[in-house]
């Protein structure tokens, strides 16, 4: 089980936006390599990062702190925001992605992402963003009517290393992940599932070790992580079964 640190990028600086919106944007570090560098010292093996200006516009705007974050960890990143074309995902890979999400165009041309999946075999995850169940895209600020089991069932069978799931309604605002819709998702399809949107305490890191959990790759921390509401050493303690668990945690106490 993997707990990935976000790193999301708004004019080259680190920062955590509540509910999706990038008004409400609480910049964390101006120096994103610094912060990836931080993040591995910690213990964290993997990292997630978001380029939020590119999910916007359609394009790469973060590129040079992307780069610099790649040349700052030597963990694996998976990279989202902006990314629409094969020569997009191409390059990325070649600068040194573990891999790329795919979210926009994952809804406007499922046959892309099953192509990118064919050229980079395990380097493709999908994105699935959901505000009241149906999927939202453009960095969130247009929404479908696809819903988001409805668009996950589309890339079964075509290669998709993960579905990045993330409830909108809780993003940066600490109210918990929605492991009943996460876990639901999950059991409708084959493809790992990570959860994103809302990780608030020890209580989900409780969570993810829970057996219904087992199906999930892991969840993505932001927020809870900056605001020092979670010990990096704690958590993946938890998460490596060498710490025991909080008392009162999913035990008939008080969450």
């Amino acid at each position: 089980m993997i707990l990935f640190p976000a790193i999301d990028l708004k004019d080259g600086q680190c920062v955590r936006l509540k509910l999706g919106d990038m008004d409400q944007a609480t910049v964390y570090n101006a120096d994103p390599a610094a912060q990836a560098a931080a993040f591995e010292s910690q213990g964290f093996e993997w990292l997630h990062v978001v380029d939020l200006n590119g999910a916007f516009e359609g394009r790469s705007v973060n590129g040079r702190a992307v780069e610099a974050i790649l040349r700052a960890t030597k963990n694996p990143v998976q990279l989202g925001g902006g990314i629409r074309n094969l020569a997009h995902v191409e390059n990325w890979l070649d600068k040194g992605l573990a891999r790329v999400i795919l979210g926009t165009v994952a809804v406007r041309d499922p046959d892309l992402v099953k192509e990118a999946c064919r050229e980079f075999p395990g380097r493709i995850a999908v994105g699935i963003d959901a505000r009241g169940g149906k999927v939202a895209v453009e960095g969130w600020a247009q929404a479908s009517q696809l819903g988001a089991v409805e668009l996950a069932k589309k890339f079964e069978g075509a290669g998709v290393a993960a579905i990045i799931y993330t409830d909108i309604d809780r993003d940066g605002v600490l109210a918990g992940i929605n492991w009943e819709s996460t876990i639901a998702l999950a059991d409708e399809v084959s493809i790992s599932v990570i959860a994103s949107g809302g990780l608030a305490s020890l209580a989900d890191i409780v969570r993810m070790t829970m057996p219904d959990a087992g199906r999930l790759e892991g969840a993505i921390s932001g927020r809870a992580l900056y605001d020092g509401r979670i010990d990096p050493a704690e958590a993946l303690a938890i998460l490596r079964g060498t710490a025991n668990r909080p008392r009162g945690l999913f035990d008939g106490g008080d969450a």
